[in-house]
């Protein structure tokens, strides 16, 4: 499936299956997010640095879940699913996902890791 999804096509995906993810989202990626953070891979960082290791791991873990149960999705379906189903306000753009995945491991942004590799020269 790679069109349109509706909430009936995704009955796992639901607040009740994935508490832990539609908290971060409604904490993190609301309406405010570009004024707050700038972007959705730095609203992630914060959270990365906001969470304890427990929040991480369990946010880490539904993302990850999330992602494989709509990996044959189109983005605009798999936004759809975030906004109907976990209340994310903040709609996710083609490089997003890689790089809140990365956030949300604690890894810095590859754009900086490039930087830092060429000040050590």
């Amino acid at each position: 499936m790679t069109g349109k999804a509706t909430p009936k096509d995704h009955p796992e995906i639901s607040a009740a299956n994935f508490p832990a993810l539609r908290s971060f989202l409604r904490g993190y990626f609301h309406e405010d997010v570009a004024d707050e953070y700038g972007t959705l891979e730095e609203a992630a960082a914060q959270f990365y640095e906001d969470a304890d290791p427990d929040e991480r791991k369990a946010v880490w873990s539904e993302w990850s879940r999330f992602l494989a149960a709509t990996k044959n999705l189109s983005l605009n379906a798999m936004n759809k699913l975030l906004h109907d189903k976990l209340d994310c306000a903040s709609r996710l753009q083609a490089d997003d996902v890689d790089k809140i995945s990365r956030a949300l491991q604690g890894l810095r942004p590859a754009s900086e890791e490039s930087s830092d590799e060429e000040e050590d020269y």
